[in-house]
């Protein structure tokens, strides 16, 4: 049925063959050789070898020199670790999202780095609001999201100015893009614990996120709030903002993280 429905549609016959090959190294203990693989997919045996040769490329099987049949390879126990990380870094993280958002009213998103962009994985609204826009799968920029200043404030020099390299884009006139200026916030960012935007990527939207914290120290996420200008005011920034580090510790300690484990490295170092 599969291999039917594969040619229906001849712009991913390949792909859905490909996957159907993992599929099959995945249901038994056997290795498979490339003979085998084609009687099963229905296809030639160069047609196999060729599937089979690309997903070697990427890791994702192996072949194995005596018997010359292939495996899954360790690409796929990487893929599956990342998409197992985010599993468990979102269902740790939702009761204290939850709570977060009870405490400030608001709406308030879980965010990681893909790439050079910032992408919500998770968002929870706060008690009262109507949620008009959901920011989970969004991709945003870095330089003018609360979320995008707390990776950029605890990357390395290096790492953080291949990621600004070439004119920051402005979205609204309160956009930084001035990166000397920049660089200002983000020391701020480090040294408070949490990074603010003010109208920066919509007029009208202010926001404040805070670093979440893997059992390494390294920072993985990022917690933010967000809420309109009337709301989320100015003056209220600093008392949002520790409550989103403070929300984004505990995130980090039910992720492994030990504070002072982080202080003792410091000190001995």
């Amino acid at each position: 049925m599969r291999n039917s429905a594969a040619r229906g549609y001849p712009g991913v016959q390949s792909v859905a063959r490909a996957v159907r090959i993992l599929e099959l190294l995945a249901e038994g203990a056997d290795e498979l050789g490339v003979t085998e693989l084609g009687r099963r997919l229905g296809v030639h045996k160069a047609t196999a070898s060729r599937l089979v040769s690309t997903l070697a490329n990427h890791g994702l099987v192996e072949r194995n020199p005596t018997t010359d049949k292939y495996h899954l390879g360790f690409g796929v126990v990487r893929l599956a670790a990342v998409v197992t990380a985010g599993l468990d870094l979102v269902r740790q993280a939702r009761p204290v999202l939850e709570r977060l958002a009870e405490e400030t009213g608001e709406t308030v998103n879980l965010a990681i780095l893909d790439g050079a962009r910032v992408v919500n994985i998770d968002q929870i609204a706060g008690p009262h609001l109507v949620v008009n826009v959901n920011w989970v799968g969004k991709r945003t920029p870095l330089h003018c999201t609360s979320s995008g200043k707390v990776f950029l404030a605890h990357l390395s020099d290096r790492e953080r100015a291949r990621l600004l390299r070439g004119q920051l884009e402005r979205l609204t006139p309160s956009t930084i893009v001035d990166k000397d200026l920049l660089r200002a916030h983000l020391l701020e960012a480090e040294v408070q614990g949490y990074a603010y935007t003010v109208e920066e990527l919509e007029v009208g939207l202010n926001a404040v996120a805070a670093p979440v914290r893997d059992s390494t120290g390294a920072v993985v996420a990022a917690v933010s709030v967000s809420g309109p200008v009337y709301r989320l005011t100015g003056a209220s920034i600093p008392e949002v903002g520790r409550r989103a580090r403070d929300r984004g510790t505990e995130i980090s300690r039910r992720m492994g993280f030990r504070t002072e484990a982080a202080s003792a490295r410091v000190v001995s170092s």
